[in-house]
């Protein structure tokens, strides 16, 4: 199996918050749920999460700070985009192969696949060099010898010294403009071929003003990272409406942004600024206008009309009022919108990420489970400290 750095550094990591939290594998599995073989695959770089769920999960079990914990999620970004630019297959299916096939199946090798010969790789295609243009030699006057040089005159004499060096004077003047006039057309050929196939520094330079796509930015910004690179996704953000703080530092804030974005747009909302995201960032004609957080307050009073200041204050302790927040759990799970609505409360509604991003069609959904029981055991945190005395729903 191929080995690729990314994915070494991730499971290297692993393998330090794994060992100072002195777990076995056994041990590590029950806290987390995942299979202790999958553990195995991910400490020992066989294989990468297909979700960061797993890997916050296994980080949180591990007591990693939350300075590691953005650390983890930067490094499974590049570990899982790495994976992708090198396999076509998705990392779901790769993950199920793994999870099905028994060791003994990895490791047996037909007779057919013994006396197959290894693949060939494809010759790599390198440019041929357009045929250089022949250059016609110009006509170069000869000079004369010194033994001809004495030739007769008009007169049928024999030319005085001065009288040769005048003759020979336009000749050497001729020879001197042609000799420098074929050595500026073989330096302005040569000089041609080598602008046209070698590479130079304005071949990686961003002819096209998009900063993201150059190599100083790498295949991916996440979670971490603080540079000119996030700053720039948070001023593309910015141009498509987000309410966003531009610092250059990708925290929990940008995170939300980002994959807010990306569920407006279709992609997979998994929070890594990768090639499609960032495609989408200058070319996506999506808006992230939403409600403001004192028209989400009136929305909710009006819907909640029986207990107008609870709701607000449940949706303000959820979201801050924030049609666009997002909140990722520990298990690889999500709540969102403005009463963070969880996956699994949004499959029973028969809602998506982007219906729960709308304040109306979020606020509503919370109605219902509201008026489920008239209470707000669906938020037993925010209900908590809403009424202290308050027990959770079981």
């Amino acid at each position: 199996m191929k080995r690729f750095t990314e994915a070494e550094r991730f499971s290297s990591r692993l393998r330090e918050l794994r060992e100072r939290a002195e777990y076995s594998y056994e041990t590590l599995a029950q806290k987390t749920g995942v299979s202790r073989s999958s553990l195995h695959r991910y400490c020992a770089g066989a294989s990468v999460p297909p979700d960061y769920g797993l890997a916050h999960r296994i980080g949180v079990a591990c007591g990693a700070t939350p300075t590691e914990l953005r650390e983890l999620h930067r490094l499974w970004a590049l570990a899982d985009t790495e994976r992708n630019e090198e396999s076509p297959e998705s990392p779901e299916s790769t993950e199920s192969t793994e999870s099905t096939e028994s060791t003994e199946s990895r490791e047996s090798v037909t007779d057919a696949e013994e006396a197959s010969p290894a693949p060939v790789p494809a010759p790599e295609l390198v440019p041929v060099p357009a045929p250089v243009p022949e250059v016609v030699p110009v006509p170069v006057p000869v000079p004369v010898p010194a033994s001809a040089s004495a030739s007769a005159s008009e007169d049928g004499g024999e030319k005085t010294p001065d009288e040769e060096a005048a003759a020979r004077g336009p000749n050497r003047r001729r020879l001197a403009v042609m000799a420098a006039v074929t050595a500026l057309v073989l330096s302005l050929t040569a000089w041609g071929l080598v602008s046209t196939f070698s590479p130079t520094a304005t071949d990686n330079a961003p002819t096209d003003g998009r900063p993201l796509f150059t190599d100083a930015c790498g295949p991916v910004v996440s979670m971490g990272q603080n540079d000119a690179c996030v700053r720039e996704v948070q001023l593309r953000l910015h141009e498509h409406g987000a309410r966003i703080g531009v610092d250059g530092s990708f925290g929990p804030e940008t995170l939300r942004r980002v994959t807010a974005f990306q569920v407006l747009t279709g992609l997979v909302p998994n929070g890594v600024v990768g090639a499609p995201t960032k495609k989408a960032l200058y070319e996506s004609p999506v808006r992230m206008e939403t409600w403001a957080p004192e028209r989400v307050r009136n929305r909710v009073r009006e819907v909640f009309a029986e207990v107008p200041d609870d709701a607000v204050a449940i949706a303000d302790c959820q979201s801050f009022l924030d049609p666009l927040h997002i909140l990722p759990n520990t298990n690889g799970t999500r709540n969102w919108g403005v009463f963070q609505i969880s996956d699994a409360r949004l499959a029973e509604l028969g809602g998506t990420p982007r219906q729960a991003l709308d304040p109306e069609w979020n606020i509503q959904a919370a109605r219902k489970l509201w008026s489920r029981d008239r209470d707000f055991g669906d938020w037993p945190h925010c209900e908590r400290a809403l009424r202290p005395s308050a027990k959770p729903r079981s």
